[in-house]
C-alpha cells in the first residue's frame, strides 16, 4: 500500500513539473525572437578621429574609422530609431536589413542628445516595423530579449529579466539629461547600441543604450531607454525636427541619507525641491524650496530620474498634477509646464552653424542662466573636426566669456571666434556644471 502511494505521489510530482516545464517563459523566446529580429537593422558609417602624435606623425592627424551599431524599424515606410551616439558625427550612414541583407543610405531626421536618441529615414516600403509596448507596465522580474548586432555579429538575441527601472548612471553628457533607464541582465555588448529590448510578445520595451562594465564588454547589467520615452521623442523629431522638452522651473534632487537626516524626513519618499526659480511655473503653482514631491499625475515618484521621465512625456503648455508635502502636510497642485525659456509655446530651433569652427552654437536658456547664475552664455555642440575640436572644448560646453567679453547672441560669438587670432581665453561651464577656463594661441 505504501509502495503504491509513493509511486502515485512520484507520478503526480513528475506530471506537475512536466506541465510546468512546458509552460516556462523560456519556450516563448522563439516567438519573441521571430517577431522582433526582422525589425532590427545593422547601421554602419565612417567617422573622423584625431590621431595622437607619434614618431612618424609628430603633429597628429585626422583619420577615418568605421563605426557600427543597431537600429529598430518603427514604421513600414522606413523610419528607424537608434542611439544618438551611434550616428553622431558619422558620415556615409548605411542601413542593412537583417532579414534580406539589402542596404540603403540613411539620412538623419533629428537627434536628441539629452536622452541619446536619433531618428533615421531610408527610402523603402513594406518594411517589418516593430510594435511598441507600454514600458510603464514592464514589471521588474519579467523576461526580455536584447536584439542587436554585437561585435558586428548580425541579428543576435540574448535573454534576461528586467532587474530594475528608473536607473540613472550619469552617461548622458547634456545640460538637461533624461536618464531613467530600464536595467536588464540580458547580455548587451558593443554593437547592441540602438537595438531592441523586447518582451515575450516581441514588442519594444526599450532601446538598448549602455552597459556597466570596466572592460567595455558585458559584465552583468545593460540599460535601455524606455519605449514610452522613445515614442514621444520620435513624434517630436518627426513633427518639429527636434524635441519639445517640458520643464518645471526648479532644481530637484534625490533624497539621500544626509538630506533625510538634515530635514528629519522620516518615511518620506519622493524628490526634494532644492531651489525654486523666482517668477517661474513652480512658484506660480505654490511650490516652495524644501517641499517634497511624491507623485506626478498620480504616479509615485521615488527618484529624480523617475521625475524627469514623467516630464519627458509632455510638451510645453501641458498641465500636470503634482502631489507634494509642505510643512509635514500633503497637498495637490496643478503646474503648467514651460520650455527652457520659461514660456508655454512650441520652441523653434535657432542655432548657428560654423563650418570653419566645426560646431553649432545656441544661446542658453532661462533655466540654465538661473541654474548657473549667468547673465548670458552660448552653448557649443555637434562638434566635428574644426577649430573647436583643436581647442579641446567638450560637447555642450557653455561659453560665458570669450576674451573677457560676454556675447548675447550666438551669431556675434561665432563671428568673433572666426576672426580671432593670438591669445584666446574662453571661460564657461563644463557639461558637469563646473566652471572651466581654456587658454591657447590661435594663428
Amino acid at each position: 500500500m505504501l509502495r503504491k502511494f509513493l509511486s502515485l505521489t512520484f507520478l503526480v510530482i513528475l506530471c506537475f513539473f512536466t506541465v510546468q516545464g512546458q509552460n516556462r517563459p523560456g519556450f516563448d523566446f522563439v516567438k519573441a525572437s521571430e517577431i522582433s529580429r526582422p525589425a532590427v537593422v545593422y547601421i554602419k558609417g565612417t567617422s573622423m578621429v584625431q590621431r595622437m602624435p607619434s614618431f612618424w606623425d609628430p603633429f597628429g592627424s585626422i583619420g577615418q574609422v568605421g563605426t557600427s551599431g543597431s537600429g529598430v524599424i518603427i514604421s513600414h515606410d522606413g523610419y528607424i530609431v537608434t542611439n544618438n551616439h551611434v550616428v553622431n558625427n558619422v558620415k556615409n550612414l548605411e542601413v542593412i536589413l537583417n532579414n534580406s541583407k539589402r542596404s540603403f543610405p540613411a539620412t538623419i531626421v533629428g537627434t536628441d542628445p539629452s536622452c541619446d536618441l536619433a531618428l533615421l529615414k531610408i527610402e523603402a516600403k513594406n518594411l517589418p516595423a516593430i510594435t511598441f509596448a507600454n514600458s510603464d507596465e514592464a514589471a521588474i522580474g519579467s523576461w526580455v530579449l536584447a536584439v542587436g548586432n554585437p561585435f558586428n555579429l548580425t541579428s543576435t538575441v540574448t535573454a534576461g529579466i528586467i532587474s530594475a527601472k528608473g536607473r540613472n548612471i550619469n552617461i548622458v553628457k547634456n545640460q538637461f539629461p533624461i536618464e531613467s533607464f530600464i536595467q536588464t541582465d540580458a547580455a548587451i555588448n558593443p554593437g547592441n547600441s540602438g537595438g531592441a529590448l523586447v518582451n515575450l510578445d516581441g514588442e519594444l520595451v526599450g532601446i538598448n543604450t549602455a552597459i556597466q562594465s570596466e572592460t567595455g564588454s558585458y559584465s552583468g547589467y545593460g540599460f535601455a531607454i524606455p519605449a514610452n520615452i522613445v515614442k514621444k521623442v520620435i513624434s517630436d523629431l518627426k513633427e518639429f525636427g527636434f524635441v519639445q522638452r517640458a520643464f518645471m522651473e526648479a532644481e530637484v534632487v534625490d533624497i539621500d541619507e544626509t538630506l533625510a537626516n538634515k530635514m528629519a524626513a522620516d518615511n518620506i519618499s519622493g524628490v526634494y525641491l532644492k531651489k525654486i526659480f523666482a517668477g517661474g511655473n513652480a512658484e506660480n503653482a505654490g511650490l516652495q524650496s524644501g517641499d517634497f514631491i511624491t507623485k506626478v499625475d498620480q504616479r509615485q515618484v521615488d527618484s529624480r530620474s523617475i521625475f524627469d521621465e514623467q516630464l519627458a512625456y509632455h510638451r510645453p503648455g501641458d498641465k500636470i498634477q503634482i502631489e507634494y508635502i509642505h510643512g509635514g502636510k500633503s497637498n495637490i497642485t496643478q503646474l503648467v509646464l514651460t520650455n527652457k525659456q520659461g514660456t508655454t509655446g512650441i520652441e523653434q530651433k535657432t542655432s548657428v552653424k560654423s563650418t570653419s569652427l566645426g560646431a553649432e552654437f545656441e544661446e542658453i536658456s532661462r533655466l540654465e542662466k538661473g541654474k548657473y547664475n549667468l547673465n548670458g552664455g552660448i552653448r557649443v555642440f555637434n562638434i566635428t573636426n574644426g577649430r573647436i575640436r583643436s581647442m579641446n572644448l567638450p560637447e555642450n560646453f557653455i561659453i560665458a566669456k570669450f576674451n573677457n567679453v560676454v556675447y548675447a547672441s550666438a551669431s556675434d560669438l561665432v563671428a568673433a571666434m572666426e576672426r580671432a587670432n593670438g591669445r584666446i581665453i574662453i571661460e564657461g561651464i563644463s557639461p558637469n556644471g563646473q566652471k572651466s577656463t581654456f587658454q591657447f594661441y590661435s594663428y
